[in-house]
This record gives structure tokens, C-alpha cells and sequence, in this order.
């Protein structure tokens, strides 16, 4: 811990309160945050960990209107669920607040007010689209219309989420309100902006050549991106009915824009927090750290410190530790496609299980480049490494403490040179922890502890106290011993990253949750003392759970296909007398077979009501033979005959094909003779 500050706040991204929390955000920001801040207060250190709801913006607008109810009925629906979720994972905020509360609308006023007398923001009058109908400005969002790179016809105002390109409302093709369905036009409006290009100076001197041994090469090289692009103005109010509305007379019916309100939420929620806020944000021996993803980096990077500055009260972000994307089984998270797990059904899904995720999501961290999460995978971490290694080891070391001294922590006799060797690195291992989380490095950090677990495990393998005690019961003590004052570690250590087994660890040692400090002491657990009983600190996860997760993506992968399926267009007309010559009748499958050598073909023998005869048809990726003997179907039977794979083919099954190029049968609702006609 960097001893030149006295106090840290730290804050994790707000997230919008237009839906719930999936594994990208606790990949990304909450877990390395509350792992931090957990740390941290380990240590001693005096820390606020603030964060809450972003409840203003178009995407709250836009999914109220959805959902036919009003902006503030939809944020508070989601800051409930989004804060239980929170809670009931352990994330130790301090406070989580929301934008939406007085002290926020007070807070994000007097910000603007501080700016704009100041004579910071520049006042620009453009032509804004505007829906006459609806009689209101239109957000970019607001905006549908053909993307000019790709040609969707779907495209929004500020992006083509087709072929991702960035758009300005003005370049789409036909653009249409949301709101109306009409055409906007072009209309006057003032906004007031904040000159970024202003301050690029001071932006290069502070982040270019002050950070740039410091801050992670994701966030550096992004920064250094857009300013040596050079910066521009950009607006900081807009029009729109809600959020928090602009506090001047000339500026009714604007608010303050999203991204210009949100981080002073941070500020406001440490106003709730403590009367002594102020030293949290504007005292130089403050350490700042900003917890984000990477598409919030401009926004925290280079936006709102240009806030602060501009202000010139506020400390400066010291580091941002925004980490890359998390994938979903090898398909980019998406909150519009339902692709994602999400925080409130892992909770029910896996109740009790919360640390499991908080381990694999830190283990496989997308810190340095964007990762993949897969159901099989995080099977595989918990049973081969928490229980495994972490839990077996605990295990062993309080069973055997029970079964040889009744539940007693004995004494540490002579120690060999082995003995010597694993509490000299035994020792070591606080400091090795500490260094990797004081660096933003948690897959590191998670791992060490992890090694720890291993040195245990390796020690009572190479010592075999269960094969000495009949003859060398001195020495199991010693054994034994060493080995429990690593689990009193590791209950330390395994805190910031896995509190729930944490605690229940230290339970079962009948200690203390102790300090950072008292990790890696010889004698951290005394003689004599009684520990409690062993339980299983973690759970195999079966097969068929893990299925279960992998089969509900995949049923939401279809349904978002069939969703968004577009009928094929309809072939060109035809006579009546050309439909009367087909004759299609329904008839019943009697049996069905592969043909030997192929994929796709069943042999397949239907009684037609006029006859049995055989029909070759490339089904059998679809079917299983067994399962549809019996089933009705409709059947061309006046197609001419044909030779397939050396079958004599007499007709054709009828099928439908769905948007994944998957085969349904053509049948009846209800029983038809064999031979009725369709018609």
C-alpha cells in the first residue's frame, strides 16, 4: 500500500438502470473493484468504495417506451433488482446511490452552474433532427434509417449495429422518428459544450508523459489515440424531458447529457455517504481510482478529468484499471439478444455458489485482451481448483486435526529442513498477493493464492502424516501444525476474492477473519486452540448442470433466430391447373432407416392410403429413425420416380424449414385416414 495517501475512494461504473447485471460487468469492473477495495480495507487502509445507478440517458427512455411504462417506473425496477444483485453477490460498496435522488439532481446542477460561470462551456447553436408530429428534439437513438455503409435498414442514429459503424443521425438514408414513424427535419437549437480541444495541452502532459509507466496499455494507448487525434467540443446538454434539466432560464426543456452527469454520481453518492465528503474528492492525499470497462475509458480518462480540472477543486483519477470484454461462449455479449448470464438467475440457479463465479470470472479476467466464458470451463475451475486444490487441502488439514487431536492445534515440534522450507515461502506469500493487487494485476494475484493452496497440498503429500502418526506422533503434530497455519492464511488471503469462503473458512478454524498483516504468521493460530468442524468448503458441479446452462443459451440462440427471421420472398406465380396437377396426400410412416454411407438420407416406407411404397429423404440430420415411425405426414405422391443412392425413391415428404435451416414436419392437427388430400 502506497503509505503517501491516507484515504482512497473508489468507483465502480454506474450501471444503467435499464436492465440487469450480467457476468461482462462483474468481469469487467465489479469484482477487480470489490477485490480492491476488500484489500485495501485489509490492510487497514481508510477507503470509501461508492457506485449506484445510472438512471438519465436515452437507453432509459427508450426501454420505458418499450415497455409501456414511465422513465422513472423503469429505473426504479432496475436499481432494485441491480442492487439485490450486488448484495446478494457481496460486493462491499459503501453506499450504492442512484442518479435520480435529490442530492444527485443538486450535485450535477451545481457542477454546471461552477463550470458555466466560470465561462468553460462555449454555446453553439446546429441543426438538430426534430419530429414535428411528436413536437420534440430527437436523441440519436430516437433515429432509424438505412445505414449508408451496409444498407441495413435498421440502423439507429449514432450507430448500424449490423456492420457496427459509428453514424451521425444526418447520414442515414430515409431516417424516421421512433416516436412517429415520420420523417424528421432539420431544426435550430443551442447546446452548451465543453471544449476538450482546449485543454489537450494539459491532457498530454498529464496522461501522455505523466502516466504512461503507470496506467495499463489498454487504457494508455486509447487515450493517447484520441488525443493525438485531436479533441473536440463536445455537449454537454441536450434535449431531452429526462434527467437532470439544465439550471439556467434560456435553457427549459434540456438536461444536462448523460455522459456529463453520471460521474459527478460518483461525488454525489459520497455526499449521502459521509458529511465528510470533500476529503474523498478534493484532498490531495486522496487516492482516486476509477474501476471500468474499456468503453467507458474516454469517458473517465479524459472527459470527466477535464471536468474536474475545469472545476478546480477536485483531485485527479490516480489510476483506471479498465479491463477488455468478456465473450459468451464464443459470441460477444449482448443485452438485445438475451446473450448473456445474468447476475439474478446465477444467484437462483446456483444458490450459494456466488464465490464459484466470483473465482472464475477472476481467474479468466479479461485483463489484458477480451476472453471467453464458457459454461464448461467454469466446471472445470471449480471441480480441478477450488475443490480440488483450495478445498482439499482445507480438508485434509481439519479432518485430520479432529481424527489425531481432537479438533486441538498442537504443538510445533523440532522442524526439518522441509519444515523450514515451506514456512520460509509460506512467509513470503502476503507480500507476493499484495504486490500483484497493488499493480491491478487480480489473475495474478488470485493465482498466488492459489499456489499458497498448492505449497499446503504438496506439503502433506511429501510429509504423509496419515502413514507416521502409529510411530511418529510428534511429528504429525509439527506437521500438522504448519499445515493449519496455512489455512489461517489462506482464509485471509482468499478474502478479497472469495469473502462467502472466506468467512466460512475462518469458521471452521474458530478464528477471526484476521488482518492482511497477520497473514503469513508462524503462529497466527496458537496451541491449544480448538478449531471446529471440517466441512466441504466447495461442491462438485455435475455434468447436468452445466448442460442445463449450455441449453438455455443455445434455446435462447433460437429464439433470437426465429425472432429476427425474414421470410424468403415468394417465387414467382403460378396457375391454378399447375397446383391441381400436384397431388399430396397425408399418409403414415412405417419405418425408417439411415442409407448406409450418407448423413443426410432416411429410407423411409409410408403407407399413402394408396399404396406402400418407399420415399428417400435427406432428413436424418433432424430425426432420429425410431422416433418418428408412426407419424403422419403430407407426401407428394405424383412426383415422378427417381434413383437415389440405388433406392427407387416413389415421392416426397413435405417439410418446413425454420431460420436456422432446421426441418419441421408438414402434418394434420388432428388424425387424418392415409390417403385424404391436401388441397
Amino acid at each position: 500500500m502506497n503509505t503517501a495517501y491516507k484515504r482512497y475512494t473508489i468507483t465502480a461504473a454506474l450501471p444503467y438502470a435499464n436492465g440487469p447485471v450480467h457476468i461482462g460487468h462483474l468481469a469487467g469492473v465489479y469484482i477487480p473493484a470489490d477485490i480492491y477495495a476488500r484489500y485495501l480495507r485489509s490492510k487497514g487502509a481508510d477507503v470509501k468504495f461508492v457506485c449506484g445507478s445510472d438512471e438519465h440517458g436515452v437507453p432509459i427512455t427508450i426501454r420505458a417506451q418499450k415497455e409501456g411504462i414511465t422513465p422513472q417506473e423503469i429505473v426504479d425496477k432496475y436499481h432494485n433488482q441491480i442492487k439485490n444483485s450486488f448484495a446478494d453477490f457481496h460486493i462491499s460498496f459503501d453506499i450504492y446511490s442512484r442518479t435520480s435522488n435529490e442530492t444527485h439532481r443538486e450535485t450535477a446542477s451545481g457542477f454546471f452552474t461552477n463550470l458555466h460561470e466560470k465561462g468553460v462551456f462555449e454555446e453553439k447553436t446546429s441543426q438538430q433532427y426534430f419530429d414535428e408530429k411528436s413536437q420534440q428534439f430527437l436523441a440519436d437513438r430516437y433515429i432509424v434509417g438505412t445505414c449508408p455503409r451496409c444498407g441495413n435498414e435498421n440502423a439507429y442514429g449514432d450507430q448500424c449495429e449490423k456492420c457496427g459503424s459509428s453514424l451521425s443521425p444526418t447520414e442515414l438514408i430515409n431516417p424516421k422518428s421512433m416516436l412517429s414513424g415520420e420523417p424528421p427535419v432539420l431544426k435550430e437549437t443551442k447546446h452548451w459544450y465543453l471544449p476538450l480541444d482546449k485543454y489537450e495541452d494539459w491532457l498530454r502532459e498529464w496522461i501522455v508523459e505523466g502516466h504512461k509507466n503507470d496506467w495499463k496499455t489498454n487504457v494508455y494507448g486509447q487515450c493517447k489515440s484520441w488525443i493525438d487525434g485531436g479533441l473536440q467540443p463536445r455537449a454537454v446538454t441536450r434535449d431531452l424531458d429526462w434527467g437532470v434539466p439544465v439550471p439556467l432560464e434560456e435553457a427549459q426543456g434540456k438536461v444536462l447529457y448523460v455522459w456529463f452527469d453520471a460521474p459527478i454520481g460518483y461525488i454525489s453518492a459520497t455526499k449521502d455517504l459521509t458529511p465528510d465528503w470533500k476529503t474523498y474528492w478534493q484532498d490531495p492525499e486522496t487516492k482516486l481510482v476509477h474501476f471500468i470497462g474499456k468503453d467507458n475509458i474516454v469517458f473517465h480518462c479524459i472527459i470527466f478529468p477535464v471536468m474536474l480540472k475545469a472545476h478546480g477543486d477536485y483531485i485527479l483519477p490516480d489510476n483506471v484499471p479498465a479491463n477488455e470484454f468478456l465473450n459468451l461462449e464464443g459470441d460477444k455479449i449482448s443485452t438485445s439478444r438475451n446473450w448473456a448470464v445474468w447476475l439474478h438467475e446465477y444467484l437462483q440457479d446456483f444458490p450459494g455458489k456466488g464465490d464459484v463465479l466470483r473465482y472464475v470470472l477472476c481467474a479468466n479476467a479479461p485483463e489484458n485482451k477480451d476472453n471467453d466464458f464458457t459454461w464448461k470451463d467454469f466446471q472445470a475451475r471449480n471441480n480441478n481448483e477450488l475443490l480440488a486444490i483450495f478445498g482439499n487441502f482445507v480438508n485434509r488439514a481439519l479432518v485430520l486435526t479432529h481424527k489425531y487431536f481432537n479438533g486441538q492445534v498442537p504443538e510445533k515440534g523440532a522442524l526439518t529442513d522441509l519444515d523450514r522450507e515451506v514456512l520460509s515461502q509460506f512467509e513470503t506469500y502476503p507480500d507476493k498477493v499484495a504486490a500483484a493487487l497493488e499493480q491491478y494485476r487480480f489473475k495474478e494475484a488470485l493465482q498466488e493464492v492459489m499456489n499458497l493452496a498448492r505449497l499446503g497440498n504438496k506439503y502433506l503429500a511429501d510429509t504423509e502424516p496419515w502413514k507416521i502418526i502409529k510411530t511418529d506422533e510428534t511429528r504429525v503434530k509439527t506437521i500438522l501444525n504448519i499445515a493449519l497455519q496455512i489455512a489461517g492464511s489462506l482464509s485471509i488471503l482468499i478474502e478479497p476474492f472469495l469473502p462467502t469462503s472466506a468467512q466460512k473458512l475462518a469458521d471452521m478454524l474458530n478464528i477471526h477473519l484476521g488482518k492482511w498483516y497477520e497473514a503469513g504468521m508462524t503462529e497466527f493460530i496458537i496451541p491449544g486452540h480448538s478449531i471446529g468442524e471440517a466441512k466441504l468448503l466447495f461442491e462438485k458441479i455435475e455434468d447436468a448442470t452445466v448442460e442445463a446452462q449450455v441449453q438455455k443459451l443455445l434455446d435462447t440462440k433460437q429464439a433470437n433466430i426465429l425472432a429476427n427471421s425474414v421470410a424468403a420472398p415468394a417465387k414467382e406465380n403460378i396457375s391454378f391447373d399447375d397446383f391441381s396437377r400436384m397431388d399430396i396426400r397425408i399418409g403414415t410412416i412405417l419405418e425408417a432407416e439411415k442409407v448406409a454411407k450418407t448423413k443426410k438420407l432416411l429410407k423411409l416406407k409410408i403407407d399413402t392410403g394408396l399404396d406402400q411404397r418407399t420415399i428417400v429423404s435427406g432428413i436424418a440430420e433432424y430425426f432420429i429413425p425410431e422416433a418418428i415411425i408412426g407419424q403422419q405426414v403430407a407426401v407428394l405422391v405424383n412426383l415422378a420416380p427417381r434413383e437415389i443412392k440405388g433406392i427407387q425413391s416413389q415421392g416426397m415428404i413435405l417439410m418446413a424449414e425454420n431460420a436456422d435451416g432446421s426441418l419441421a414436419f408438414v402434418q394434420p392437427s388432428a388424425v387424418v385416414k392415409n390417403g385424404g388430400t391436401v388441397s
